[in-house]
């Protein structure tokens, strides 16, 4: 879709605060458990501030990822940052499996953490998050390539050659290459009107997984139709022990 078409997330925030969802009507509560939402490429936690108040309305601890700018190495985010966030969360929460939410990239490293630590991962729900394949609008892939140069020139031989490439062999990308565990609920809400990324490598081909809703890729996190999915997603998530399989006893 046109890039341009991003502008339409002024329309979608407007509608987001006259939505019951957005006040909590509607949806299940939360159960207190820790969620930690991660931006997406070129983002930090602060478009998220609103994101995370609405999940701490409807009774979640909610958490900012602490990565800062997302225009790092996915790897370095990931051992430096993210991970003591999860950790911090997990020890405030009284050892709860942490739920992650992560927009566009954000929803790639989510994918990651999970893969590499499921003990400690309740449910991972990405938010038009690229996680089958590198298919951007060209403008996004030229910024990705100015960023990596930055990378490579900031960390030198401290990352890999093929950092912010899709041949590099760091953990975080082995970590794409495998199925996420049974345990650990997953969610992929995706939308064909994105003009960001390709919605076809959004999703995970399964139907009890995969949500598409009406909205830019940008406003995902400003949607009242994602805000509903993603409460209804967390409430079924609790105590997950195969979420698959749970969704489809609930829905027979």
């Amino acid at each position: 879709m046109p890039i341009w078409q991003e502008l339409l997330v002024g329309i979608e925030m407007v509608y987001l605060r006259v939505s019951p969802v957005y006040w909590g009507f509607g949806v299940p509560e939360g159960d207190g458990s820790a969620v930690v939402v991660i931006p997406g490429f070129m983002g930090t936690d602060l478009y998220l501030t609103e994101f995370r108040a609405w999940l701490g309305r409807i009774g979640y601890k909610s958490y900012f990822s602490g990565i800062g700018l997302n225009a790092e190495c996915p790897n370095l985010l990931i051992k430096q940052r993210l991970n003591e966030t999860i950790g911090r969360a997990y020890k405030d929460t009284g050892g709860r499996k942490i739920h992650l939410i992560g927009h566009s990239l954000g929803g790639v490293l989510a994918r990651s953490v999970a893969s590499q630590m499921p003990d400690r991962i309740a449910s991972v729900i990405t938010l038009g998050a690229p996680f089958r394949g590198v298919a951007l609008h060209p403008t996004i892939l030229r910024i990705a390539e100015i960023v990596r140069g930055q990378i490579l020139d900031r960390h030198g031989d401290r990352v890999l050659p093929g950092c912010y490439t899709g041949a590099c062999t760091c953990d975080f990308l082995e970590s794409l290459t495998e199925k996420l565990p049974k345990s650990v609920f997953q969610t992929a809400i995706y939308t064909k009107t994105d003009g960001i990324v390709d919605w076809k490598v959004c999703k995970t081909g399964k139907p009890d997984i995969d949500f598409e809703v009406s909205a830019t890729h940008i406003g995902m996190v400003f949607n009242a139709i994602v805000y509903e999915i993603v409460a209804r997603r967390l409430a079924r998530a609790r105590s997950n022990g195969n979420g698959t399989r749970r969704r489809r006893a609930e829905c027979a």
